[in-house]
């Protein structure tokens, strides 16, 4: 099961509570950044798979551009390495396990401890 992220691209600070303008998001290729940022990279059709040490990020490619996009997360190094290209680009990002937006400068405060929980509850009850 993976662990899902959603990055935004927006100079205005988005509320945790997901509750804002659309108009504040700033339409970018996300799926071209990232293509471009990781050298090991699966590709099928439209879906793509970055493979990293201890970690892969499955995303679908952008058809136009768009102010967020949703990735799956397989480990916690797929974070770290996310947040250095939120650094860079200045993106927000969202961590669903936590319901909130991680700290980009204090990244180690994360949802993976919450979905390795998950998981666990999901596979002992059957």
């Amino acid at each position: 099961m993976s662990w899902s992220i959603v990055l935004f691209n927006s100079n205005e600070k988005i509320p945790c509570d997901l509750d804002f303008d659309e108009n504040i998001l700033e339409p970018i290729l996300f799926s071209d950044i990232l293509e471009r940022s990781f050298s090991e990279i699966k590709s099928d059709k439209n879906h793509r798979e970055i493979k990293g040490s201890n970690f892969s990020i499955d995303f679908f490619v952008d058809n136009e551009p768009t102010g967020t996009k949703m990735l799956n997360l397989y480990g916690e190094n797929g974070l770290f390495e996310l947040i250095e290209l939120a650094k860079k680009y200045k993106w927000q990002v969202y961590d669903t396990s936590l319901n909130e937006f991680i700290d980009i400068e204090n990244p180690k405060n994360n949802g993976f401890e919450n979905h390795k929980k998950y998981v666990e509850q999901i596979i002992n009850r059957k």
